[in-house]
This record gives C-alpha cells, structure tokens and sequence, in this order.
C-alpha cells in the first residue's frame, strides 16, 4: 500500500483496497477460528485520539492493535487539555514528540485529521471528522457487502437517511462508485443535498421508489448533533416516511441485505424486526468484519513505515 494516511477514500488506489480486503480476509478467518496469531507486528505504538464520543469504533481499532500486538493508548479528550484551551496543532505537536507509529483521529470538525497528518510524523488514520469522511467505516462495510453478495461490482446500493450530515455516506459513495457500482441516495430534502444530484448521482426523497430493486440498503441515523434548528417534524412522521419496515424492504430485491453503521434508532430509521432477522440484517457482521478490516488497514500502515 503506497498511502501513508488514510484520510479519505481517494487516498487509496483500487490496488491498495484489494491489498487491504486480501489481508483482511486472513484476519477475519484468525479471528473466527480463535487461533493465536502466528503473525504478530514487531513493537509498534498506536494513539486513538478520540475528540468525539464512541463506542464501537474505538473499541474497534482499540482491539485490531492489541490483537496485532501494539501498545495502544486512549486519550481521553474530556480530561484532556483540549479541555484548558490548548489547540489541535498544539495538541498535534505533543503527541508528536511522543513519537508514535500511528495515530487513531476522530474529531468534529472536517478537516482536523488532514491538519494533523500535516504536522506530525507518523501515519494518520481518520475516524471520523465531522461531516467528511469515515473511509474504515466504508471499507468494512464493502467488505461486508462483498462477504453476503459475492461480488463486488455491478451492485444497486440505497443510502437512506441522514445525507448531508453522513460522513459514512460521503466515504461509501467514494468507494462503491470506484468499483462501479450503482448508488442511489434517498432522504427528505433537507437532509439530501442538491451537490449530489449534481455529482450525478440518483436521488430520492420517496423512500419506496429509492429502495425499488436494491440489492443493498444501508440505513443511516439522524444526527442530530450536526443539526441546528428542526429538520424533521416528528419522529413518528420521520419513520412512517423514511425508516426501513416490512413493506418498504419487499420493494427491494428479494435476497437484498441491510446494513447500519451504528448507532442504531430503532423505531426512527429502522424496525428492530428487521435489525434483528439475521436473513436479511447484516448489523453484526459488520462490527466483526469492522475489527479484522482495521487490523489488516493498521497492520499495512505499519509496514508501510518499516
């Protein structure tokens, strides 16, 4: 892999990916047969710096360095001096002199992991800034999607939900438009910006006629830590018109799988039958996938630097 960090989708060539999915593959089978790693990285150092709450990410790259053999430090950014006022390059440039191999970076704002890739030594790996990008969330879930349909390419993708505000969303139509695939997106409009139309890309805002003969459905929450002032009337109305049910799913092909990234709404942007129907709801898969993708992503980062 010749990307030193992996801020967004486009860091990576289609090589770098298959690399990435190849060497995933091997560790999700270690995983799955519980066998002791007969391959473990030398002594590397990885920072999760996580100025945003979570849960399965950083619990995700937490267990994918520790199964490599790392040494993986958690900062925690409430107790932290960002909390005293110090400033993300400031913050950038003592982690720096800490000398680690990799660092972990979720933050709010769009942009901050590629300033601090700017300003340190090591390999940055974005998860998660702001409205931007989560490029590990979309490989894990192409590797999911490329685990159920056994194909990669030639797929009928619906995004639905929270558009505008997903950086799931921007990372997966990066990624699932290189391998060319077909992604429709599908929201209320004032969660579906016009600038995707204008990307040539179909856009919905009848979630029956944007599911009609999906092969894949991904289903997004509403963020509505990204949102000022009302974007949706209600709940209840939200759901009646844009979450996943029954009636919804069977426009959709008829051996179509579900995805979130988490966290889920159930009752808001899906039914919690259909999260649950592990025929259908490819939920779980995607967090056991999600470690061994970020084992073999960490693991090429690594290398990379020796």
């Amino acid at each position: 892999m010749q990307a030193k960090h992996i801020i967004q989708i486009d860091d990576l060539s289609r090589n770098d990916i298959e690399e990435i999915f190849s060497l995933a593959e091997y560790y999700l089978q270690l995983n799955k047969n519980e066998v002791v790693q007969k391959y473990r990285l030398d002594s590397f150092t990885q920072i999760n710096v996580f100025f945003e709450n979570s849960t399965r990410t950083l619990a995700s790259f937490e267990l994918a360095g520790k199964k490599l053999g790392g040494i993986v430090q958690d900062i925690q950014i409430a107790t932290s001096s960002i909390q005293k006022g110090e400033t993300l390059i400031d913050t950038a440039l003592t982690l720096n002199a800490m000398r680690p191999d990799l660092l972990v970076v979720r933050h709010s704002s769009s942009g901050a992991a590629n300033l601090l890739s700017e300003k340190v030594k090591c390999s940055v790996l974005n998860a998660g800034d702001g409205s931007h990008e989560h490029p590990t969330q979309a490989l894990l879930d192409f590797l999911t999607i490329k685990h159920r349909k056994k194909k990669k390419e030639g797929l009928i993708i619906a995004i639905c939900g929270d558009i505008s505000h997903s950086r799931v969303a921007r990372s997966n139509i990066a990624l699932l438009s290189k391998f060319n695939n077909q992604v429709r997106l599908i929201g209320p409009s004032n969660l579906l910006s016009a600038s995707f139309r204008e990307m040539g890309l179909e856009t919905y805002n009848r979630m029956e006629d944007g599911v009609r003969g999906a092969d894949v459905i991904m289903m997004l929450r509403l963020q509505k830590e990204r949102m000022k002032g009302g974007f949706i009337p209600s709940r209840r109305e939200y759901f009646n018109r844009f979450g996943l049910d029954n009636q919804k799913l069977s426009l959709a092909k008829s051996d179509a799988i579900v995805m979130h990234p988490g966290p889920m709404n159930r009752g808001v942007e899906i039914d919690g039958i259909i999260a649950d129907d592990l025929n259908r709801s490819v939920i779980q898969e995607q967090v056991e996938i999600g470690v061994a993708l970020r084992m073999a992503v960490l693991h090429l980062l690594v290398d990379r630097k020796g």
